[in-house]
């Protein structure tokens, strides 16, 4: 038997394909350990989609690169974005990682490993057009009560500070059976809210049905016995489209939540993106959404610092966001990747211009989101529980509106004992800048 410690860098794709590895691996005999001193065998899933992920994926690797020289691994695995863009340079530089497997390879793992224990190192890559095919049941390591569903691989946009279409390949959706398959064997396990994740998960079946089908597999999933929400993430604003919108109205089960990346609201800075929105555009998108949803969260993310970004620029989104009152808001500073355009792009912006604007957008969005939270003061929510706080009688949960890891929380003040995934109904008494505070109904607990 040998002993695996598995480290998932990244997003919460990487994740999913994490835990496809895990379920390969335990289905094939491996345990799985957290103590890098009793494993035989790390794999580092990575990340490199920004220079900071980059950096954390390699203090990694080289972390389990020194228990290797030090300690009792054998074998050093790494996998991911990061190994599908600088396998030359992993190989060259860490002589201590003995597999080197792509983004659409990690299904060859089992056979890596083993011919990594026979003292051959494993360097071979799939066609970053291939689907990655495992059959052994993937290993839930969320928690049991949520679960990432990955409906589709790689991208087409080809923004111009992207890197994800050369690291991931072309669209590929996920095959609507299978994931329906999928879906069920998660709800067995327990997971009540199934989170739908892709690059972009908008353009869901184009690909294979030749139209957008979203909403079809949407509604297939609602009819999944135990799965309680179902939540929508990565949706391109431009790609939304009526059937979606009106499934979203129809399904109880669906979260009304949608996560749009904007990224920018100044038309010259979004044409400099490659995005394919203006202002006015997105503008209209989110007054059509919460008018067909009235009570509808709506998430988005924002890059500031582009290349040519001017002061006026960065005013005219603060104005924009002032307006829009998203009601959740992620901001990040433009990272210069190599390989794309933007990153020879002139009038690159100073760091600390960049980190300056940032902090000003996230205030901004401090104070929208402290309103927004004192407006629902008074409201009954439905709430899934994540956990008790420690040392007192209360528990954190998540609202609807709420994604986890990204979002803000509730803190519920009860004596009754609570688990987690349990659902509940909330009063909410109290907002803080992010989170809510509310006291449990005593009448509705299941």
């Amino acid at each position: 038997m040998r002993n695996v410690l598995f480290v998932s860098l990244g997003c919460d794709k990487n994740l999913a394909d994490s835990e496809e590895m895990l379920g390969l691996l335990v289905a094939h005999g491996y345990t799985i350990t957290n103590d890098e001193t009793k494993a035989d065998v790390a794999v580092v899933n990575t990340c490199a989609f920004i220079h900071d992920a980059k950096e954390e994926s390699i203090a990694n690797i080289l972390e389990m690169a020194r228990y290797k020289e030090e300690g009792t691994l054998k074998v050093l695995a790494v996998t991911g974005c990061l190994a599908q863009r600088y396998k030359e340079e992993i190989i060259k530089e860490i002589p201590e990682v003995d597999v080197v497997l792509g983004t659409t390879s990690f299904d060859d793992l089992l056979k890596a490993l083993d011919q990594a224990f026979e003292g051959e190192k494993y360097l071979e890559f799939k066609d970053i057009s291939a689907m990655p095919e495992i059959e052994s049941k993937r290993m839930i390591t969320t928690g049991g009560h949520f679960e990432y569903l990955k409906i589709a691989e790689g991208c087409d946009k080809h923004c111009t500070y992207c890197i994800i279409p050369k690291l991931r390949g072309k669209y590929r959706s996920v095959p609507m059976e299978k994931l329906i398959r999928q879906a069920e064997y998660l709800a067995e396990q327990g997971v009540k809210e199934l989170i739908l994740v892709a690059q972009e998960t908008t353009i869901y079946g184009m690909d294979l049905y030749g139209e957008k089908s979203l909403h079809r597999l949407l509604k297939a999933l609602c009819q999944i016995p135990g799965i309680c929400w179902i939540r929508v993430l990565y949706c391109y604003p431009e790609e939304i489209y009526p059937e979606l919108i009106q499934v979203m109205k129809e399904e109880k089960k669906i979260c009304h939540y949608l996560d749009l990346p904007i990224q920018h609201a100044s038309d010259k800075i979004l044409k400099r993106m490659g995005r394919r929105t203006t202002k006015e555009e997105l503008k209209q998108i989110v007054s059509d959404l919460r008018t067909a949803i009235p009570d509808i969260i709506l998430r988005t993310t924002l890059i500031t610092g582009f290349p040519g970004e001017t002061q006026e620029d960065h005013e005219e989104l603060m104005d924009f966001i002032d307006e829009m009152e998203f009601d959740r808001l992620g901001v990040f500073t433009y990272s210069p990747e190599e390989d794309t355009p933007a990153a020879s792009m002139p009038d690159q912006i100073p760091e600390e211009v960049k980190e300056d604007r940032q902090a000003e957008l996230m205030e901004l969005q401090q104070e929208i989101s402290f309103d927004k939270g004192n407006e629902r003061i008074g409201k009954e929510v439905l709430v899934m529980i994540e956990g008790k706080v420690a040392d007192e009688n209360a528990y954190v949960g998540r609202t609807y509106g709420d994604a986890p890891n990204v979002d803000g929380y509730i803190f519920i003040n009860t004596d009754t004992e609570l688990m987690s995934g349990d659902l509940c109904q909330v009063h909410i008494t109290g907002a803080l800048e992010y989170d809510l505070i509310g006291e449990l109904k005593d009448e509705y607990t299941k």
